[in-house]
């Protein structure tokens, strides 16, 4: 359980207790010191009244009459506080009416505590000899007024106490509260910053050493945005550099190695043509020239395919919306029982960067071969909207679904769409893949304007 309570509650409980404890000490010590005070003011008072007694009896049997003196004494007597005089004959019978009991007060001590703190009644008693005749004087103590003096005293200690008590603590568990109130905004912070939001900062403020920690994790992420964002745009440098290098590759094929292979297919298409004649040599001419045609035709097609994986033709020179409709229209004349509906919003612009054209073309490319290769669809739809990141980065969302039969539990994603989003977190967006039973849906934010 104690495991299970927060700081706040440790502190405020372990308050509570030293408090109660505090409380429960000072009323045990009165209690304790309850009999002692008793007992002394017991024998004080039997003493004094022992000596005044004696003081008075010494000169009785000189008063004009010694029986009605003796038994004035106890009448007389009878207004002392803490003790009373009984007149006894000499086999011990009292010889007085009994003290009248005290009215019981609703505030007196309960009787545990009277036999706490004076179990039994101390009695003394003091030879009286009139003309002969034998008797006493008895003296018992009555401290009912000093016990209930204490317990009032500890019932007021107590009240007090309690009050006092229930106010201290409710002080500091504000003031606690108060100190520890970073904690939870260290907290909140922590998890925006685990969840990447690296603006996020908390307000310094409690004890000096929270407001320093506080002050340090706002520092640290500061520090860690900063690198994260020198990391993300050292990726995308990374990215366009990566596209630069394909293209100056792909127009060196498409200038260079092109023209050759043209070359290299008119002169094998004329030497085939020359070797039409009936000359029977002339077959083994035209027969290689086929062959050159074969293997030219094969060099092409594959140099065709380089390009494109380096560069989609078109997308530079119509730009992304055509090429986008170019792709699709391939796929539909590809495969004309698979519905295909493509929307561009016109909102997106014609200004959204190079390289963001090119991975959104790679994106929609990629999701579409997916599509056709596995996941048996009827219908694909894809669109591409403007959206703003939280921190006001403008963005391109690609969403492409689909109503196949989706991803199988567990199932990892293809080296294509990791490869893609590498790409897409470089730039500092997001891909995510949200497979169930109606199909795939795949989602990308592609920051524009990072050529």
């Amino acid at each position: 359980m104690w495991q299970n309570l927060s700081l706040r509650a440790r502190i405020n409980l372990l308050l509570a207790l030293l408090l109660a404890l505090g409380l429960a000490v000072n009323i045990g010590r009165q209690v304790a010191e309850a009999g002692p005070r008793v007992q002394a003011e017991d024998q004080s008072v039997i003493r004094l009244a022992r000596e005044f007694i004696e003081m008075i009896v010494a000169d009785l049997n000189e008063a004009p009459d010694p029986d009605a003196r003796l038994n004035q004494i106890p009448r007389d007597l009878s207004r002392l506080r803490h003790v009373s005089i009984a007149l006894m004959d000499s086999s011990g019978s009292p010889l007085t009416p009994p003290r009248p009991d005290t009215d019981d007060d609703a505030r007196g001590p309960p009787a545990w505590f009277v036999s706490l703190v004076h179990p039994e009644q101390t009695a003394v008693s003091v030879p009286v000899s009139v003309h002969g005749k034998p008797g006493s004087l008895l003296i018992t103590s009555h401290p009912d007024d000093e016990i209930a003096e204490i317990w009032d005293g500890i019932v007021t200690q107590l009240e007090v106490g309690s009050v006092i008590a229930l106010a201290l603590f409710f002080l500091m568990m504000t003031v606690v509260g108060r100190a520890l109130t970073p904690l939870q905004s260290l907290s909140d912070v922590m998890a925006e910053l685990e969840g990447g939001r690296y603006e996020a900062r908390v307000a310094p403020g409690g004890a000096p050493e929270l407001a320093a920690i506080c002050t340090k994790l706002n520092h640290l992420a500061a520090t860690l945005g900063e690198a994260v964002e020198d990391k993300r745009r050292l990726a995308e440098r990374a990215v366009s550099l990566q596209d630069i290098e394909r293209k100056e590759i792909a127009r060196e094929l498409h200038d260079e190695f092109g023209p050759y292979l043209f070359s290299l297919r008119a002169h094998a298409s004329a030497l085939a043509k020359q070797a039409d004649g009936r000359d029977p040599s002339t077959d083994a001419v035209r027969k290689h020239g086929s062959a050159m045609m074969e293997q030219i035709n094969a060099l092409q097609q594959f140099n065709r395919r380089v390009l494109e994986r380096l560069r989609p033709v078109g997308l530079a020179e119509l730009g992304l919306r055509q090429a986008l409709e170019s792709l699709s229209r391939l796929w539909r004349e590809s495969h004309p029982d698979v519905a295909i509906e493509t929307s561009i919003s016109p909102a997106l612009g014609p200004t959204t960067g190079e390289t963001a054209d090119l991975t959104i073309y790679r994106i929609v490319q990629e999701a579409l071969t997916n599509v056709f290769r596995h996941a048996g669809a009827t219908s694909v739809n894809v669109v591409i909207e403007p959206v703003e990141q939280a921190g006001g980065r403008s963005c391109a969302r690609v969403r492409i679904s689909d109503n196949g039969r989706g991803m199988e539990p567990g199932q990892k994603l293809g080296f294509g769409l990791v490869g893609m989003r590498e790409r897409i977190l470089a730039l500092g967006g997001t891909l995510n893949v949200v497979s169930g039973d109606g199909g795939l849906t795949l989602e990308a934010l592609v920051p524009t304007v990072v050529s």
